[in-house]
């Protein structure tokens, strides 16, 4: 996932998918490599159907990326990596994504008009 220059949509969906602990610990986990669910569930401790939420979050943000592979007894099997990224938020790059965020007026609430 390129980091430089995103919408500040893009920017408030990523940050919202990082404010998770749990979602942390996923990336934390798959940094050692790429695995499947089940694996990374006993890993972790939680449930397969929890990660799997967690999982799709981080999937939808552009965080972490899925393959299928077929084992050797011809079992399908979903393994997870980390995408590659590079999150480096500065000022200059917080204020250029605020600037394509709709307007508070746009989504109910009140705008304060600038002088």
């Amino acid at each position: 996932m390129e980091t430089t220059n995103l919408t500040g949509d893009d920017l408030v969906k990523v940050l919202a998918t990082l404010a998770s602990p749990q979602r942390i610990r996923v990336l934390a986990a798959l940094s050692a490599g790429p695995t499947y669910v089940s694996q990374l569930a006993r890993d972790l401790g939680i449930s397969r159907a929890l990660l799997q939420v967690h999982l799709k979050r981080l999937e939808t943000a552009g965080l972490v990326a899925a393959r299928i592979e077929v084992s050797d007894d011809g079992k399908a099997m979903k393994f997870y990596a980390v995408a590659p990224f590079d999150l480096h938020l500065t000022l200059r790059e917080l204020t250029a994504a605020a600037r394509t965020l709709p307007d508070a007026a746009e989504h109910g609430g009140s705008a304060r008009k600038e002088a």
